[in-house]
């Protein structure tokens, strides 16, 4: 439709600028002929600037066609999404991964007697704690740098095309979220991993489609790190960190590099 749209303004312009031209010298020949006398120089100075400024709009179709193609991109896709954000959440998931380490593996990996270890069902609460802060800080953390780049950039946050984003987004990760208290629920605690890793990964894959592009490939690689993480569970806190905590500062750092400085 819109090539259809543009070899039709291609067609019209040109014949437009040929009717303009023949009534102006129409206009021009019946002031001879009148009463009313018009000095020359202004119907030629009047006519240049008609032909100069038709032919100056006419030599820039790659300009508005970019200016058409960035407005079309402002009202399909969220733009506002913060490349910084993303480097936090990276840096808040390292940081609960290393702590959930070490109160696992620390001692051990240490040489230290362990006099009083954590039981599973302790190490499982602190883990869902760890989980939960890191989830909230990651949350408010792009809300308010993304409503800041919004009012940088003179956008609508909550716009039509951000709420397609946040539902094509969260609709994948509610039902991750879901999905993994039901793991915890019948035991299945070596699974969460690969439960929250595979479902954040289709939220970003499915969103991807109204945001930036980099999106994408962030959302295919939290996917194969959870499939790797539902065959070898045992490296689940490993590709846990992998997923939510380098990848994110690595997408985070191209997006903030590429779009926000």
């Amino acid at each position: 439709m819109f090539g259809v749209k543009l070899l039709i303004v291609l067609v019209m312009v040109p014949s437009l600028y040929s009717c303009a031209c023949g009534l102006l010298t129409i206009f021009y020949r019946s002031l001879k002929f009148s009463k009313i006398s018009v000095p020359t120089h202004i119907c030629s100075k009047f006519l240049f600037y008609f032909v100069s400024q038709s032919t100056f709009e006419m030599k820039k179709p790659e300009k508005e066609l970019a200016e058409i193609k960035a407005m079309m991109e402002r009202s399909t896709r969220f733009l506002s999404l913060s490349g910084l954000s993303g480097i936090l959440a990276g840096i808040y998931a390292l940081i609960g991964a290393g702590m959930l380490w070490y109160w696992i593996y620390a001692p051990a990996a240490l040489g230290a007697e362990v006099t009083d270890p954590l039981s599973s069902r302790e190490i499982l609460n602190r883990g869902l704690l760890i989980g939960l802060v890191v989830l909230m800080l990651a949350l408010g953390s792009a809300y308010l740098l993304s409503q800041k780049k919004s009012k940088k950039n003179s956008q609508k946050f909550w716009s039509p095309a951000g709420k397609r984003f946040f539902m094509a987004l969260f609709l994948p990760v509610i039902a991750g979220g879901l999905f993994s208290f039901a793991l915890i629920h019948e035991g299945y605690f070596h699974f969460l991993a690969a439960s929250t890793l595979t479902f954040y990964g289709l939220g970003l894959f499915n969103a991807s489609h109204f945001t930036l592009s980099e999106i994408k490939n962030l959302g295919l690689g939290q996917v194969i790190l959870g499939l790797i993480a539902a065959f070898h569970p045992e490296y689940g806190l490993i590709l846990w960190a992998l997923g939510f905590g380098i990848l994110h500062v690595i997408y985070g750092s191209m997006m903030y590099y590429k779009y926000d400085r």
